[in-house]
């Protein structure tokens, strides 16, 4: 029968109560002009004889829920380069070469151009079948599996088959295909590989695995998917709903999604990290292929060198994005379906069968004579722990041989994502999950020091309907000055062994506090590895009420001892 699908949002409160799911579709639109640069800065190292960068000049795209318009595009080069090669691949990607003959030690480029780029959110209608009917030659190539997207392999072939068991529409299929994908990846950047099956058995990934398994299990069902990759920008919009609002915000850097072939739509994009039948108009679309392999063309460096040369090149990436323009008119509604994790998705008027899900069992409850006989022994460390630690991401790129004196470097997808979050107009706390009873000894937060002065320490406090409640406890003081100027983040220890600070299972919220004019970043991963929909809040210093929830989350660490 007829059903609209939720913004398939599932903001589950893991309390000790049962939880519940809470999916919401969402309606409105983006509208933004965009002036982009791209500036590419490359010291070529020792004994380098020849050197070529190439780019994709982005197209013009139109699909149901996303359209970008390019314009105004201009290439500069410091020095010039002594060739320029255009030409046009196979998927319709326009790659322009610049080479370099004998190249200076410092070459600089910038590329810029204006992206008007709007995303509609309007309900969308669809009557394909599934399976498919037969598909079209020219679309034949996005149904093949590839190294890195293995839809071949006889387990995503058999989870495909298995989730889209007695499924009629192609809607259903995919809707439960990318559910499935959201529900059992969690984000880490870097993994140790980027296919489809590592991110199939591992249920770890970066942008990359989510659009790679995405991929593979839709071709597995004969549907036809395509890579996108691009840049995302980092400014934040809102998406109001009955209780407040949830602020989504990307890191600024390369990104990798998906485009789904519908008979009666065209080629629609998902981003199988949180979003179905669309992106946000903070995404910008360049190159596609057939897998990440294949798209490599956008800011890839190839050169001749002695194999022993003492340096090696070196390629530094930094976006600049002037919103001339941002209008955002986005308002979830909720519904009682779908998958456990976060997954927008506009209202669609489509045969489907409406995902359920199974509130997880309650936390275990104990008597205080139990609590008195508890005997802390177990080490214990628990939180959302992978993040790049150490990074430089000023310049993340590796180098590979390509074969003899030949060598590349292709461009990557680790991105900075962290929050200004010593500022004085908002406070942030991220939620922590205990399953079993814990005295905490310390709190290290995944942080990078930018400047200031003054002093830091870690709240406590207690769950109070999903949102921070009365204080437990505060760590010692750390100054500002002890945490790591150097590139990159790393753990920052908070001590709570003086507290003697002993939680039973159940939800607490951690928050950073300061004093003075500290210039602290907090790293996050996209979604939600570790904790619930709305495990991450913020509001402003004058508010009492922390309305505000964030799309991903904090990187924390909780260490001490718990029971057997």
């Amino acid at each position: 029968m007829e059903k609209r699908v939720a913004m398939i949002l599932c903001l589950i409160l893991l309390t000790a109560a049962p939880a519940l799911a809470e999916n919401y579709t969402v309606r409105g639109g983006m509208g933004a002009e965009i002036r982009y640069e791209m500036r590419e800065t490359i010291s070529t190292g020792t004994g380098v004889r020849k050197a070529s960068l190439s780019f994709v000049i982005p197209r013009n795209f139109e699909s149901p829920t996303f359209r970008q318009e390019i314009r105004d595009v201009d290439i500069s080069f410091m020095p010039s380069p002594d060739e320029q090669r255009k030409s046009e691949d196979g998927r319709g990607n326009r790659i322009q070469t610049a080479v370099w003959n004998s190249p200076p030690g410092l070459i600089d480029v910038r590329t810029s151009f204006t992206a008007a780029n709007a995303t509609g959110l309007e309900t969308i209608e669809t009557k394909a079948p599934f399976p498919l009917a037969k598909v079209s030659r020219e679309l034949q190539d996005y149904l093949g599996a590839t190294e890195q997207v293995q839809s071949d392999d006889s387990r995503i072939r058999s989870l495909s088959a298995e989730l889209t068991k007695g499924v009629t529409t192609e809607f259903d299929a995919v809707q439960r295909l990318i559910s499935w994908v959201v529900d059992h990846v969690s984000y880490v950047s870097p993994p140790e590989q980027y296919d489809a099956v590592y991110a199939l058995g591992s249920g770890k990934g970066n942008c990359q695995n989510f659009s790679h398994l995405g991929a593979a299990l839709l071709r597995a069902a004969g549907i036809p998917t395509r890579i996108v990759n691009g840049i995302t920008l980092n400014r934040p919009f809102d998406v109001a709903w009955q209780q407040g609002v949830m602020t989504f915000k990307m890191g600024q850097g390369r990104h990798s999604w998906i485009e789904v072939w519908f008979p009666d739509l065209g080629w629609v994009p998902f981003d199988p990290q949180n979003s179905v039948l669309f992106v946000s108009n903070r995404f910008i679309r360049v190159e596609v292929g057939i897998d990440n392999n294949e798209t490599k063309n956008d800011g890839l460096l190839t050169w001749t060198q002695d194999r022993n040369a003492a340096a090696k090149p070196t390629l530094q990436e930094a976006v600049n994005a002037d919103f001339q323009k941002d209008e955002v008119r986005i308002q979830g509604e909720r519904e009682t379906f779908g998958p456990r994790n976060l997954l927008l998705s506009p209202r669609v008027r489509a045969s489907f069968q409406p995902l359920e899900i199974k509130p997880p069992p309650p936390l275990p409850a104990y008597t205080e004579k139990e609590k008195r006989a508890f005997r802390f022994d177990t080490p214990l460390v628990y939180g959302n722990l992978a993040f790049p630690e150490e990074v430089d991401f000023a310049f993340p790129r590796v180098t590979s041989s390509a074969g003899g004196d030949a060598f590349e470097m292709r461009r990557n997808f680790l991105v900075e994502t962290a929050e200004y979050v010593t500022t004085n107009l908002t406070q942030y706390a991220q939620v922590v999950i205990l399953q079993k009873p814990a005295r905490v000894e310390k709190v290290s937060l995944a942080l990078h020091n930018f400047g200031g002065e003054g002093s830091l320490w870690v709240d406590i406090f207690e769950d109070r309907d999903g949102k921070p409640g009365p204080p437990i406890a505060a760590s010692s003081i750390v100054s500002v000055a002890d945490i790591s100027s150097r590139p990159g983040y790393r753990w920052a220890d908070f001590d709570f062994g003086r507290e003697n600070t002993v939680l039973m299972p159940g939800a607490y919220w951690i928050a950073l506090g300061f004093s003075g004019n500290p210039i602290v970043n907090w790293f996050y991963s996209y979604g939600k590895p570790v904790g619930p929909v709305h495990g991450t809040r913020y509001k402003g210093v004058f508010q009492r009420d922390w309305s505000g929830a964030l799309n991903y989350e904090f990187n924390y660490r909780i260490v001490g001892q718990t029971v057997k």
